[in-house]
C-alpha cells in the first residue's frame, strides 16, 4: 500500500506566545521580505491535501492567508499538543476520510519539502503509528504525522493534565524519521526563537536563493 498526500491535512502551529521575541505573533516576523507564516504555508501546501492554521485569538488577523483557522479546543495555552488536537478535530469535522494530520511549526522556515512523503513512508501501513521528524540527534515533536483516530485519546490526556508531546507519544507506537543536514550544514529544523535566530535565518534565506 502506497500512502499519498491526499491522506494528510496540514496543520501550521502558529499559536505560540513568543516570549523570547517579546510576545505577539512571531509568525508575522519577516525574513527575506516574507513572513515566517507565509514561508511555512508555501512549503507545506504542496505536501498536503488541505491546510489549516492553528492559532488562538482573533482569527481575522490571518484572513489574508485564505486558510481556515482552528483554535485550541483546550483552553489556557497548554502547548503544542493542544494544536495537534485542534487539527485532529478540524479534520474529523471537515475531512472525515483523511486519516492523518501533519503538524509544522510556523517558526521553522526551512523544513524539508519532502517532509510529508518521508513521514508517510515512516508510517508504513500502520494506521495508528505516530511519526516524528528528527535531525542532528534530536527529535522534533512539533513536526509529526498524527493519526486522527487518536483524537479522543489525546483529548483525555490533555484533560488529565498531560502537556509534553513526548510523554504522550511514549504511550503509543512512535517512529522517528531522520533528516540529514544539507550541503551547507543547515539543520532543516532550525527554528527562530530569539532576535539572533531571526538574523541567522535572514542569512540562511539569502544563501539558498
Amino acid at each position: 500500500m502506497t500512502r499519498t498526500t491526499k491522506e494528510v491535512v496540514g496543520i501550521v502551529l502558529a499559536g505560540g506566545q513568543a516570549r523570547r521575541m517579546g510576545g505577539g505573533d512571531k509568525c508575522f516576523l519577516e525574513i527575506g521580505g516574507q513572513s515566517l507564516l507565509a514561508r511555512t504555508i508555501d512549503r507545506l501546501s504542496p505536501q498536503v491535501c488541505d491546510l489549516v492554521i492553528n492559532a488562538n485569538g482573533d482569527a481575522a488577523r490571518f484572513a489574508s492567508f485564505e486558510h481556515p483557522v482552528a483554535k485550541d479546543t483546550i483552553e489556557g495555552f497548554v502547548g503544542p499538543l493542544a494544536g495537534v488536537l485542534a487539527g485532529m478535530r478540524w479534520a474529523q469535522s471537515h475531512a472525515p476520510d483523511v486519516p492523518f494530520i501533519l503538524t509544522a511549526a510556523s517558526d521553522t522556515p526551512f523544513f524539508p519539502r519532502d517532509l510529508t512523503q518521508r513521514l508517510l513512508q515512516g508510517a508504513g501501513n500502520g494506521k495508528l503509528s505516530i511519526v516524528l521528524a528528527a535531525s542532528n540527534g534530536r527529535v522534533h515533536p512539533v513536526f509529526g504525522l498524527w493519526p486522527v483516530a487518536l483524537a479522543n485519546d489525546l483529548d483525555e490526556a490533555l484533560v488529565s493534565g498531560l502537556r509534553k508531546i513526548l510523554d504522550w507519544t511514549d504511550m503509543h507506537k512512535m517512529v522517528e524519521v531522520v533528516f540529514e543536514t544539507d550541503a551547507a550544514q543547515i539543520d532543516p529544523f532550525f527554528n527562530v526563537n530569539c532576535p539572533e535566530d531571526l538574523a541567522k535565518a535572514e542569512l540562511i534565506a539569502e544563501s539558498i536563493l
